[in-house]
């Protein structure tokens, strides 16, 4: 009869795991080729039989309820295992069982109406600021930093995304900029004090909108920096500019068409607009089946062919795209080691098994920008062609231009977000 242990040697051909089972008898399992090392112990006698049956939602599960845990190593060092023998996983019968029932459903699963976006947004973004304080930067920035070097801290690779992205859109005083996303304020109070703009920035998270808001009032600059509850579609003004970072991953995929075409019509002619969102080398797929279940109900990464279709449709020009590859894993590092050095909190505010649950969304997301085939694009947009300059040179000169002015106001909108949520 098939069994965990003939999947485990079957398929683990980098690497070691060693395995006690829940009569306590210990399993070792490992090909030839060097990877990572990992020791688990089964607790419930159950677990082998579930994780046969769904592996990579039932193991997970399984060490959110204490059914798997580590007797060495952490659980990174699981994940990291995983993934270096990912292809081997992936072509278990199991696996590909449930792939095709996801892609099957998968229409479903990601038709995000407007019903289901404030539902999927209320489930991840409104848990509470608190767990978020824990592991993200001062600014609360919850999206991919950029790190020239990989060296930088954080905070100053957060800065780095901001002011890349304000150079990007070539903002001229007086501008009008709409916020697809805006999160807890950060990236539209930075852009408000980069140029003389106004922002309106919409969220469907309650407590972001909050946090956002308070933070406009305690810069003294809510009169030209609004933060407003509503989903993108309902948006009817026109704007010189649109960015978005880390929103389009919530549209769904049969929404991307109408996403695009939104933001045309919201430009107005010679506008100009930024999508930053998590892509893939890979063609369309699904998302997995543990993020879809507990971190990101209707998400989904799409791929950059499926972008560029929609595009495409939209009648918008493409003006440039940036690959952004190692970036986002360098984040997740930061905010899986700020999280372990916090944990403590986190179960204080919400309990054990949402600990186990964030570990593994944390170390998952980090190796699929490390080892599998995620990454991060920018696509920079217009109505007409000549909506950007011709070349990229001038984003050198405009983020000196920028980092110049940052000692003016950078302490000062950062500081807002703790401020806010202090209050």
């Amino acid at each position: 009869m098939f069994s965990l242990n003939g999947l485990l040697e079957k398929v683990i051909k980098r690497g070691r795991l060693t395995l006690v089972d829940a009569k306590g008898e210990t399993h070792r399992f490992g090909g030839t080729a060097p990877g990572p090392e990992a020791a688990i112990r089964i607790t419930d006698p159950s677990v082998p039989r579930r994780i046969l049956l769904n592996p990579e939602l039932n193991a997970a599960e399984a060490y959110m309820d204490g059914g798997l845990v580590m007797d060495e190593g952490s659980i990174h060092d699981l994940i990291r295992l995983f993934f270096a023998n990912k292809r081997e996983f992936d072509l278990s019968p199991s696996q590909i069982f449930w792939r095709g029932v996801a892609r099957g459903f998968r229409r479903f699963q990601q038709n995000n109406v407007l019903t289901r976006a404030r539902a999927n947004a209320k489930a991840h973004y409104d848990i509470g600021e608190e767990i978020y304080r824990l592991f993200l930067d001062d600014d609360m920035q919850y999206s991919c930093a950029y790190f020239p070097t990989g060296e930088e801290t954080l905070e100053e690779a957060q800065t780095q995304k901001k002011r890349h992205i304000a150079a990007k859109l070539c903002l001229k005083d007086g501008q009008r900029l709409l916020d697809i996303g805006c999160g807890w304020g950060g990236l539209g109070l930075y852009l408000a004090h980069v140029a003389d703009i106004e922002v309106v920035g919409v969220t469907l998270s309650e407590r972001q909108l909050a946090v956002a808001r308070r933070r406009a009032e305690i810069l003294g600059v809510s009169d030209r920096v609004r933060f407003d509850l509503i989903d993108y579609r309902e948006v009817r003004e026109k704007f010189d500019r649109v960015v978005s970072v880390g929103m389009l991953e919530h549209v769904g995929a049969p929404h991307l068409g109408s996403y695009f075409l939104n933001v045309r019509d919201r430009l107005q002619p010679d506008g100009l607009a930024l999508i930053h969102s998590i892509s893939s080398k890979a063609p369309p797929g699904v998302t997995g089946p543990f993020l879809r279940k507990h971190i990101f109900p209707g998400g989904y990464a799409p791929s950059l062919s499926e972008i560029v279709a929609a595009i495409e449709r939209s009648g918008l020009w493409s003006l440039d795209c940036e690959i952004w590859r190692c970036h986002y894993g360098h984040t997740l590092r930061h905010w899986r080691d700020r999280f372990a050095a916090n944990r403590d909190r986190a179960a204080e505010v919400m309990d054990e098994r949402f600990c186990r649950m964030w570990e593994l969304y944390l170390s998952m997301c980090e190796c699929v920008f490390m080892q599998g085939a995620s990454n991060v694009v920018q696509v920079q947009l217009g109505r007409e062609r000549d909506s950007a300059p011709l070349t990229r040179d001038y984003i050198g000169p405009e983020k000196d231009r920028i980092a110049a002015r940052e000692a003016e106001f950078l302490e000062r909108v950062v500081a807002s977000a703790k401020q806010a949520l202090d209050e």
